[in-house]
């Protein structure tokens, strides 16, 4: 049987790592530290097996200390490394006495100062190293930079790309015609993969149900097809939309399609190959 794996969630510790955009008083669930005990709670609230966890902050020291969290629950770290820089020496400073396999790599893009960061010509021998090293690189972005990361991705068509939560589609009510034909030309790139996560965190619990959310999947669905999408919580950000538990079962329900197979690999087996899991 496949594992059941979360391809997306965060851990954080403030003391040590400040996530300075967390606002007390509109994000009170989250405006707390997240540590590897809070996550294996989640995970068997939700019925799975593991998690990629990603970073939150552009931060080597983060990333370390991510990396060092020996717990069953993480089975994989998407890191940070400044892709400018020495990337194989960045690697190496994470890897050390890591309890974790660093899988992937992500860069803040959709708040980067550079609204064109993913353009820049400096960053493509860091993406060079991170294909010769078999490591992803995640796309988060907004669905204005879909375009760029497309066109990085034909640009470097031996590396795995991995779009964290569908590019942002618009909530529900709102105008997906851009965002969805945008979607659908990083679709064609064959290196492409896409997460189904994040699609709830915006939203106030109780202000939703699985039909609101279906257009967006449906549309991933439609673009990747069940064998490249991922199942991510983006918890604990799931909590600012009633929960990573509910989440996922409107998504189960919107996938209720899919033969069991399928959403074996949208619920596990297509994170363990992408990200190379053990």
């Amino acid at each position: 049987m496949t594992a059941g794996i979360d391809a997306h969630v965060h851990l954080w510790d403030r003391s040590v790592d400040p996530q300075d955009w967390i606002d007390a008083e509109t994000m009170a669930p989250i405006a707390r530290d997240f540590g590897a005990r809070d996550l294996s709670e989640m995970l068997a609230a939700t019925g799975l097996d593991g998690a990629v966890v990603v970073q939150s902050s552009n931060s080597l020291a983060e990333s370390i200390r991510l990396a060092r969290l020996d717990s069953p629950a993480i089975v994989g770290l998407v890191a940070w490394v400044d892709l400018t820089a020495s990337v194989g020496a960045q690697l190496d400073r994470i890897r050390k006495d890591a309890a974790v396999p660093v899988v992937g790599v992500r860069h803040l893009a959709h708040i980067d100062p550079d609204p064109e960061w993913m353009t820049r010509e400096e960053i493509n021998e860091g993406l060079a190293v991170l294909e010769r090293e078999d490591l992803c690189f995640d796309l988060v972005v907004r669905e204005w930079q879909l375009p760029q990361a497309t066109r990085l991705a034909a640009r470097h068509g031996g590396l795995r790309f991995v779009l964290d939560h569908l590019g942002g589609p618009p909530e529900p009510g709102q105008d997906r015609s851009t965002w969805a034909s945008r979607l659908r030309e990083l679709a064609r790139q064959p290196n492409a993969v896409a997460k189904v996560s994040g699609l709830t965190s915006g939203l106030a619990p109780g202000s939703w149900r699985a039909t609101d959310l279906a257009d967006p999947v449906e549309i991933a669905l439609e673009s990747f097809g069940p064998e490249r999408l991922l199942y991510g919580s983006d918890w604990p950000l799931a909590e600012l939309g009633g929960g990573a538990a509910p989440w996922k079962s409107a998504l189960e329900a919107v996938l209720d399609g899919l033969s069991a197979a399928e959403r074996g690999r949208v619920f596990g087996g297509n994170a363990a190959g992408v990200y190379s899991l053990s």
